[in-house]
């Protein structure tokens, strides 16, 4: 048995991460790349300029929280969802109590599942809130997004 200590290295001697003398590492993407934006906050992304581009045509919507949760719980669903085949809903609209504002709610998880790809998503996400605003104003989808359904 030895006891040989490590040697010890000295203290005027930097620690390099450069040891194989090929410069030091570049970033991994470039930077116009999103790496750093996960899927549920490119999901924000979508619901919050679906939201926005409502907002223009219709100004009483800026008072309206717009908001994702990840999937509905099953109390929040119409009467009859009760995961027995019934549809999940894709979305909800929570009417205004107290000081609590008008909230129209995406649910991401059943949004993402039904669509392929980002802009099957975008498309999906904005009849989604189109649907929620129509419920909260009276009004036909139609009448809130000319373009509605036509995609």
């Amino acid at each position: 048995m030895s006891d040989a200590v490590p040697p010890r290295r000295s203290p005027d001697r930097p620690r390099h991460r450069d040891r194989h003398g090929r410069g030091m590492r570049g970033p991994v993407a470039p930077p116009q790349v999103p790496l750093a934006v996960s899927r549920a906050a490119s999901f924000d992304t979508l619901v919050r300029d679906s939201a926005e581009r409502l907002e223009r045509s219709w100004p009483q919507l800026a008072s309206v929280a717009f908001g994702v949760q990840e999937v509905p719980l099953p109390e929040e669903g119409t009467d009859d969802w009760d995961g027995l085949g019934t549809p999940v809903p894709l979305g909800r609209l929570v009417p205004a109590r107290g000081d609590r504002p008008d909230q129209v709610i995406v649910y991401r998880r059943p949004v993402e599942l039904r669509s392929k790809t980002r802009e099957e998503r975008a498309l999906l996400v904005h009849e989604v809130v189109v649907e929620q605003v129509a419920e909260l104003l009276g009004q036909s989808p139609e009448a809130i997004d000319p373009r509605y359904g036509e995609d």
